[in-house]
């Protein structure tokens, strides 16, 4: 026996057919599914159990047009199997137990309990977050009895996202998604046993603190330095919002040991107890619980075996994560964008003006199309990107996706604030209140710039993705047209 549930979702081509014919208006399509069961006597004679066989049916989650990516709807996917699906499940279950009914209060609290940060490790989305390999020799083996890869990790954000909080998102794992990686990849042997296993199991907390009052994406311009004196660099310069800076237990800390340029930058990792460190907590506009964070350091005496990977390397180390602090950009601001289209959607088919619902008036629906074909478009996109990290060696990933995740960020926060500021139009008032029907609305409203500024702002991504574009498409070429030479060479 087929559910209604399944045959609704399935035939929802024939069914918009059929409002259409039958009551005049293609709203009706959405107004029957969200607010009212279908009855099998309800369906056109053209739509029957027998007709389903061989289809995809395998809907997930609450069925609403557009308010999961397309594989949770009975579309197919090249891209996931089991694992992905065991996943999604694990994610969508622990996300709606534990989180998204705390979220606002932890928002207006501007903390996250420690007892999350203990969770979330216990649940392994803190050791999946600095991207692959899984670091089994600080964890253990992954607790969901397979080796995560990168569509897991997108999951991951997709799930959390869901709760509409950027706050949440950053507060509970910002740190560890851009902090924790050099440390991972370029840490002493004795840097790592101490420092990644309580960082990814919630005990400690792990940030990355480049940005200055006077340098953001202008990483060259660093102006916090460290000098070597004997066993120890001695470290002097400021911070600025720095995400999780205020209860981390750790700093990745960007500081000129060297020449002018990004050839004299180096990466420290200093520690929140030694002297002369001060952090306080900065008011943002939105990401309340983040705990973004100013950052003093005043003749900090950092050990010299605290140095990460090479002296001056630091700048091609931060390079070497900005694909995967994109992705995660990307992930998370595509979610964020669906959410707003997705509560839309539903607050539009109770909300009567008129003596309609408002998916019934037209100008409505053209909101609601537009913010659609940007998300799945955008969507797309991402898992096309996903897959290039999944299957390409991390040097070739390292030297194709610059670019392309570059422009992916900013398409995903420019779709985000375009749905954000319809989604707001949609809710009229509701959404200028903080709680209530329009929390997340009103709430990703003001944390746009949140996503769109930090990791890169739009104007420096477009420019960045357009030169190295241009640069790979010119060493394409050349690489073309020399192969034929080496093949000639050889003979």
């Amino acid at each position: 026996m087929v559910s209604e549930f399944v045959v609704r979702a399935v035939a929802l081509c024939h069914i918009i057919i059929w409002c259409s014919c039958s009551t005049g208006y293609p709203g009706s399509a959405f107004c029957i599914r969200t607010a009212h069961p279908l009855r099998k006597s309800q369906f056109p004679a053209m739509v029957s159990p027998a007709m389903l066989k061989g289809m995809n049916t395998e809907v997930y989650g609450e069925g609403h047009p557009f308010g999961d990516p397309a594989w949770y709807q009975a579309y197919n996917t090249p891209y996931y199997n089991d694992s992905h699906k065991q996943f999604r499940k694990l994610m969508r279950e622990y996300v709606d137990e534990h989180i998204m009914s705390n979220v606002h209060d932890w928002d207006e609290k501007g903390v996250i309990p420690k007892e999350m940060y203990l969770e979330a490790g216990k649940q392994g989305t803190l050791a999946l977050c600095i991207g692959r390999p899984w670091p089994e020799k600080y964890y253990g083996k992954a607790p969901w009895g397979f080796e995560p890869d990168y569509f897991h990790e997108l999951i991951m954000y997709d799930e959390m996202s869901r709760t509409g909080s950027v706050g949440f998102q950053w507060g509970i794992a910002g740190g560890t998604t851009i902090g924790l990686p050099p440390v991972y990849h370029h840490g002493s042997e004795e840097l790592k046993n101490r420092v990644m296993p309580p960082c990814v199991k919630g005990e400690k907390v792990c940030c990355l603190a480049i940005t200055e009052p006077t340098a953001g994406s202008d990483v060259a311009n660093l102006k916090c330095s460290a000098k070597l004196e004997g066993d120890f660099y001695i470290l002097n310069g400021e911070k600025k919002w720095i995400t999780n800076g205020i209860f981390a237990d750790f700093f990745t800390v960007a500081c000129r040991t060297g020449k002018p340029g990004v050839g004299g930058i180096s990466l420290l990792l200093v520690e929140k107890d030694m002297p002369g460190v001060e952090t306080r907590k900065m008011k943002c506009s939105g990401a309340w619980s983040s705990g973004t964070t100013y950052i003093t350091f005043d003749d900090v005496k950092v050990p010299k075996g605290n140095l990460l990977g090479k002296e001056g390397k630091g700048f091609q180390y931060m390079m070497q994560n900005f694909n995967h602090e994109r992705f995660a950009f990307c992930a998370m601001s595509t979610r964020f964008a669906r959410v707003c289209l997705e509560d839309s959607l539903t607050f539009a088919g109770k909300r009567k003006t008129f003596g309609k619902t408002l998916i019934q008036h037209p100008v409505i629906r053209w909101k609601v199309a537009e913010m659609a074909r940007m998300v799945e478009a955008t969507h797309n996109w991402l898992e096309w990107i996903t897959y290039q990290l999944n299957t390409m060696p991390k040097m070739e990933a390292m030297l194709k996706l610059g670019g392309h995740t570059a422009l992916c960020k900013v398409q995903c926060t420019k779709v985000m604030e375009y749905c954000a500021r319809e989604a707001a139009q949609i809710f009229g008032g509701l959404s200028y209140s903080r709680g209530g029907q329009g929390e997340k609305v009103e709430r990703l409203n003001r944390e746009v710039r949140a996503m769109a500024i930090p990791g890169g702002s739009e104007e420096i991504m477009l420019d960045l993705g357009v030169k190295q574009s241009t640069k790979l498409a010119q060493m394409a070429k050349m690489f073309a047209e020399a192969a034929p030479q080496q093949a000639a060479a050889k003979l």
